[in-house]
């Protein structure tokens, strides 16, 4: 069913945009979790995770250059901030779902069991995996088209200030007032594994300063950050 749903993938992204995939290795290992091949006594680095670690780079140097060239007024600390806002779990995740990468996972049965299939952490590094295999399969280029459909559309009809990296805010402006030590914490989680609603606290110097709830650990600290801000009277 996985291979099917993989074939399925690449036949709406040739008929999309053009494309010539094929159904190869790399598109499969994209897929593969660990507890897939530890099941079937694949080899432990046939997996998804090399891939994830050539595809992170080549999301974060194609986003770079996008965004190097969309907003030629800001500078080197301001595309940082965007970028990380943009190539964030929340997003990857969206676009992960949009394009059905979910149903195109081989997991373990166990993993299966336990809704891996619907873990975020999996899904964004699973659209990353896809990106590396999707270059070694073509070309930059390629990958460029691809991501200018998915990825980047959340920042092509937008301006600068629509993306908010408040962690990174908070950070600054917390050491530019010499208030003291930054730590986040989780006060709560609810929840099924793969659907677990966290709730994070920013404690500054001993003392909490913010809380917020989501869906990742990392969206609920970014909530938390941006109470803490609130309170704090920051003003940008």
């Amino acid at each position: 069913m996985e291979k099917k749903n993989i074939e399925k993938l690449l036949n709406k992204l040739n008929n999309d945009f053009g494309f010539n995939l094929k159904y190869s290795d790399n598109f499969k290992m994209a897929f593969c979790h660990s507890s897939y091949a530890n099941e079937k006594r694949i080899a432990k680095h046939l997996n998804y995770e090399r891939l994830e670690f050539l595809g992170d780079a080549v999301v974060e140097l194609t986003t770079s250059e996008f965004l190097f060239k969309k907003f030629s007024e800001l500078s080197e600390g301001e595309l940082t901030k965007l970028r990380a806002s943009i190539v964030c779990e929340k997003t990857l995740v969206k676009y992960a779902l949009l394009l059905k990468l979910d149903k195109c996972i081989f997991l373990g049965k166990g993993e299966e069991k336990m809704g891996g299939r619907s873990r975020a952490a999996l899904l964004a590094d699973i659209f990353e995996s896809f990106t590396g295999a999707l270059y070694l399969e073509t070309n930059l280029e390629t990958v460029k088209i691809f991501l200018n459909n998915t990825l980047f559309t959340e920042v092509k009809d937008l301006e600068y200030h629509t993306f908010v990296d408040y962690k990174t805010i908070l950070q600054e402006f917390v050491s530019k007032i010499k208030l003291g030590n930054i730590e986040y914490q989780v006060l709560d989680s609810t929840g099924p594994s793969h659907l677990k609603t966290f709730t994070s606290g920013v404690v500054i110097d001993g003392k909490l300063y913010g809380s917020g709830s989501a869906t990742t650990k990392k969206e609920s600290e970014q909530l938390s950050a941006k109470e803490a801000l609130e309170k704090l009277g920051y003003k940008d």
